[in-house]
């Protein structure tokens, strides 16, 4: 089934030639045959490209009437005849370009909608779209190439750097954007972080966060996810850090380049991750920890001590995920040897 055109505007037809291209790979045929847009395998019809990335759908591959697929050398010899073989060595890396080719982010179309509310200290790049009802205070700056959808809010002394894309109801405060930064409906960037400290009455007094956010390029936050700001230094996202939707980062984490953060998992606060680390759904990592880089974080998975480079940990509290693997594995066979003795 092709994209819906009331939600995706296409950039095709596009050559042969010109999806390979974009996939990084290489094919035997005519490359001025056009394509109009990509589709599922078992859905897509001649005029579109598909892809195929896991050997388990060799069976829809050898049936697809897809006009191209995207796929490795390993698998190249059961596309059936009439569609042509898109080699590359990642093949759903090489996709994602073939569809965004094809579908690409909207470009900012410059200038500022009658309803925004724009403070007269704002430095606003006349190449900035600015959506409905925004709101952008004073001393804020936002980059060219901008998109601020409806609603969003901007804080005073913000900046966003070059095409950064902010959806809508976002709200962003003491932070520092970098280039292409992009905040999903709803996100939450900036907010006071969780400190307080409690007085002899049994109350809690709220402790001053005087830090910033700093996003570095490229940096995406899923929708109604939420990154405090620092309590006395910076809360740091790294470069290409994907944050998914649902997703607390409290004040003063700081991660490095390409970490992948999943929906409802938690970090505390002053916790340091390094670069590429993986934390997946659900899990919570208690504060001022360091997380090596490349290290892995399993689901549901809770955090007390430090992890480091390359581990893979799981469980709560998280242990070295072959160590729990092992432990489920004996602790199954404990209950069944129960159950027989019954």
């Amino acid at each position: 089934m092709a994209a819906d055109p009331r939600f995706f505007a296409s950039a095709g037809p596009q050559s042969l030639a010109a999806v390979a291209a974009a996939a990084g790979g290489r094919f035997a045929g005519d490359g001025t045959r056009m394509f109009t847009g990509v589709g599922p395998l078992q859905a897509a019809g001649p005029a579109e490209v598909s892809f195929l990335d896991n050997r388990r759908y060799l069976a829809e591959l050898r049936q697809t009437r897809a006009g191209a697929v995207v796929l490795a050398e390993a698998m190249a010899d059961q596309v059936p005849e009439g569609t042509v073989a898109i080699i590359v060595p990642a093949p759903y890396l090489g996709f994602a370009r073939v569809a965004a080719l094809f579908y690409p982010a909207p470009a900012a179309v410059p200038g500022v909608h009658p309803t925004a509310v724009i403070d007269p200290g704002a430095a606003v790049s006349p190449e900035a779209e600015i959506g409905t009802y925004a709101v952008i205070g004073p001393g804020a700056e936002i980059g060219p190439g901008c998109i601020i959808g409806p609603q969003v809010t901007i804080g005073a002394g913000c900046v966003l750097g070059p095409r950064c894309r902010i959806h809508a109801h976002a709200s962003i405060s003491h932070a520092i954007l970098g280039e292409g930064v992009v905040l999903h409906p709803g996100a939450r960037v900036g907010q006071e972080g969780f400190g307080f400290a409690p007085t002899p009455e049994g109350r809690f007094e709220t402790m001053p966060q005087l830090g910033r956010v700093i996003l570095g390029d490229y940096v995406e936050i899923g929708a109604n996810a939420c990154v405090d700001r620092g309590s006395q230094g910076d809360t740091v996202l790294g470069p290409g850090t994907r944050l998914d939707n649902l997703v607390q980062i409290g004040h003063n984490v700081r991660t490095g380049r390409g970490c992948i953060i999943v929906g409802q998992a938690g970090i505390s606060g002053s916790t340091v991750l390094g670069d590429y680390v993986q934390v997946a759904a659900q899990a919570g990592l208690a504060g001022h920890l360091t997380v090596g880089s490349g290290a892995r974080i399993g689901g549901q998975a809770g955090v007390m001590n430090d992890v480091a480079a390359k581990a893979d940990v799981i469980g709560s509290p998280a242990m070295p995920a072959r160590e729990f693997w092992r432990m489920t594995v004996h602790t199954r066979r404990l209950g069944e040897k129960q159950g027989k003795t019954e």
